[in-house]
């Protein structure tokens, strides 16, 4: 335990905390067996840590996603270190470029891909032994490199590249141009934000869809955000542009499903062992994309599902108007609300498509067994994923428009 002992004895500058030696000692344990020692020393550091807006905020996050389980307040947001990742920051907020956010968003997944499976790679050639447990075949290696060129590709809209014949080399150069471009701040998140709860290979791969998921639907819900403010301020147009937008983000991202369904099963038995008390259920873009649909109606908010996302559920009960509510009182006939009415359905359809896919892939991964979080599982997925998107008779599945 000397680098924390010997950051405690020392100046204790933020600026020079021992990040990378202390994430070392937990990749060789995992995080849910991290020695008790490393977990008081870090404790220590996050008592004497500044609480500035530099070196010292970003020190007390990462003590904070570090020392969840030793806190007991583990859970999803901080088994992806949701924190310590750039996430794309508010569209159409003061001095904000859309463009520039949609560009981070692609940046995130870009980085978050090109490291799983630089990792695939370096293990199976044996230049690592990050996570040594239950590693794979090299068919399944090679498939995962064809998943992550093409999920990539499906991101840049470069369609080419995603049907390489030679997925190991079209890996080497993604992972290279990648790193070519990678900022000091991106590689220390990609660094501390993967603390995998044991030593299964599998589980670095699972951390990183989530996470690329996570950034996804941090857009999403931003982009809902504004087109609901753009639907107020009678802009119809540009709501339904950006409504079109997330249902092509949303299409765009199916091939992390891809990748994620390459996760074996018998793996992620594994190590869910110990991933008790985080659940996507937590997940606060995925709820506030739902709300900023339609209102929740109440016995949702009453649900887990709600309670869970404590911060969504009150910015629900405070009023926070949906597309749904916005589009009834804006929009009564004519180009706009055709236009409206059209954008609104490929969105839904993209959306629904999408729980549907997540359902198939936890049942064969988790079959009936209960979630993690305290959840009911498959069967809680099941049950949600044909809600409607906006209100009855919205969804496309049953044949009709927003209404």
């Amino acid at each position: 335990m000397r680098e924390p002992a010997g950051w405690l004895a020392g100046d204790r500058d933020p600026g020079r905390f021992p990040y990378a030696e202390v994430m070392a000692q937990f990749h060789r344990t995992g995080k849910h067996f991290a020695d008790k020692d490393l977990l008081v020393q870090l404790d220590r550091a996050r008592r004497t840590a500044p609480a500035d807006h530099g070196p010292g905020r970003r020190l007390r996050d990462f003590l904070d996603v570090a020392l969840d389980k030793f806190d007991g307040r583990y859970d999803y947001q901080t088994y992806l270190g949701l924190r310590l990742l750039p996430l794309p920051q508010v569209v159409g907020g003061p001095g904000r470029d859309d463009e520039v956010v949609r560009r981070e968003h692609d940046e995130l997944i870009l980085q978050l891909v090109a490291d799983a499976i630089g990792f695939e790679t370096a293990a199976a050639g044996g230049t690592t032994d990050l996570l040594p447990v239950q590693r794979p075949a090299p068919q399944l290696v090679e498939k995962r490199c064809r998943l992550a060129v093409r999920a990539v590709a499906a991101q840049t809209r470069d369609q080419a590249a995603g049907q390489t014949p030679d997925p190991i080399a079209a890996t080497a150069r993604l992972c290279e141009a990648a790193a070519a471009r990678r900022t000091d701040e991106q590689r220390w998140a990609l660094t501390v934000s993967m603390q995998p709860v044991d030593r299964i290979h599998d589980e670095y791969l699972f951390i990183r869809v989530l996470q690329g998921y996570e950034s996804t639907f941090a857009v999403l819900a931003a982009e809902l955000g504004q087109a609901v403010d753009d639907l107020d301020g009678a802009r119809a147009a540009d709501a339904a542009r950006r409504l079109r937008f997330s249902a092509d983000l949303l299409d765009r991202s199916a091939p992390l499903f891809s990748l994620m369904a390459t996760v074996r099963a018998e793996s992620f038995q594994a190590f869910r062992v110990y991933t008790e008390g985080a659940s996507a259920i937590q997940s606060r873009s995925y709820k506030r994309v739902e709300a900023l649909c339609r209102t929740p109606r109440q016995d949702r908010l009453d649900s887990a599902a709600y309670r869970s996302v404590p911060e969504v559920r009150d910015e629900v009960l405070g009023g926070r108007r949906s597309l749904d509510e916005v589009y009834r009182s804006a929009v009564a006939s004519g180009p706009d609300r055709r236009l409206l009415d059209e954008a609104m359905t490929q969105f839904a359809t993209a959306l629904l498509r999408w729980r549907r896919t997540h359902h198939r892939i936890a049942v064969r991964m988790l079959g009936t067994r209960p979630g993690t979080g305290y959840t009911e599982g498959t069967p809680y997925l099941a049950a949600v994923r044909d809600i409607p998107v906006f209100s009855p008779g919205a969804d496309p599945a049953e044949g009709g428009q927003p209404s």
